[in-house]
């Protein structure tokens, strides 16, 4: 997919977040700039959440209540791993535990330690091009992914 604005990016997140449900697995990936806090905010809006979103870059982990397109009740846990110099510090913040607490996790700068990534999850490259274009490659990790990957390329 391609956008060509903040608002196209936030957009498509919107449209994302009408596929997610409980315990799917978002990761991010981009170089600084990309747009992955405001693709991140795009799946914040489309799940109800009313708080602001901005990257939790020194939080390393910010939670939000939301909503699936189903009805149900979700909490969003967006992370951003970038500070993180190693994969033992994923124990610290408990990762793996909240990726498995049944919330949709938004994960920026998944990429930097891909054997820690959960087995189910979709990933999301996002590049700029010389005229600011940003371009969003989905690929699907396991059958959630490859799913999640197919229904958003299709919409």
């Amino acid at each position: 997919m391609e956008s060509h604005s903040v608002k196209e990016t936030i957009d498509i997140g919107v449209r994302l977040a009408g596929l997610l449900r409980a315990d799917d697995v978002v990761v991010l990936t981009g170089d600084l700039g990309a747009g992955k806090t405001h693709l991140t905010k795009g799946i914040a809006m489309g799940l109800g959440v009313d708080d602001e979103i901005t990257s939790p870059t020194f939080n390393i982990l910010r939670m939000h209540e939301g909503v699936t397109a189903a009805g149900e009740p979700v909490e969003l846990a967006h992370w951003d791993i970038y500070r993180l110099e190693d994969p033992s510090q994923l124990d610290d913040v408990d990762y793996f535990g909240i990726l498995e607490s049944g919330c949709i996790s938004i994960v920026e700068w998944g990429d930097k330690f891909p054997d820690d990534m959960p087995d189910e999850y979709l990933q999301v490259d996002i590049s700029l091009d010389a005229d600011g274009a940003r371009h969003l490659a989905f690929s699907g990790h396991g059958s959630r992914g490859e799913e999640l990957a197919r229904q958003i390329v299709q919409q």
